[in-house]
């Protein structure tokens, strides 16, 4: 069922529709991964509608391969999910690559966007944008979002 799927574009929040054109899988089983999976949880708007952020993406693709190319069952895959982000934040822990320090959100790693994925996903950018995406210097980019990510954890938790 090896099926090729569409590079990420590059925005802030998707719609269920674009996710399940993303993803290679329709919005009521996305709705049902939610009910599976504790660390699907996208932003819900006025109606219910939901809106999802590049890591959630990433992580739906990653169950969809547990799922659909590996054959893990629903129960597997939540385990495999499980044991990936203990594993990662074991390494993180101990200093592995990235530095350690990344902070996880919904338990998927907030890391930069892998440069292969970048350049996938910006295949369609117009020659006026990618001058200046490749000239900004990331490290300031990457504390700023670090605390956005502290600070969202801080209000979903109320802590």
């Amino acid at each position: 069922m090896e099926k090729t799927l569409p590079p990420i574009p590059v925005k802030r929040y998707f719609t269920i529709g674009e996710v399940a054109e993303l993803c290679g899988v329709k919005p009521h089983v996305l709705r049902y991964w939610e009910q599976e999976f504790t660390q699907l949880r996208p932003m819900k708007r006025r109606g219910n509608r939901r809106y999802y952020q590049h890591h959630e993406v990433l992580m739906i693709r990653r169950i969809r391969d547990l799922l659909y190319d590996q054959g893990f069952t629903i129960s597997g895959a939540r385990n495999k999910l499980q044991e990936f982000n203990q594993s990662e934040r074991d390494r993180r822990k101990a200093g592995g690559p990235n530095g350690g320090g990344e902070v996880l959100v919904d338990g998927v790693e907030a890391t930069d966007i892998d440069p292969e994925e970048w350049e996938a996903a910006t295949q369609g950018a117009t020659a006026a944008v990618q001058p200046i995406v490749t000239t900004i210097d990331a490290a300031p980019w990457r504390q700023l979002r670090r605390e956005l990510f502290e600070i969202r954890e801080l209000l979903v938790t109320g802590h």
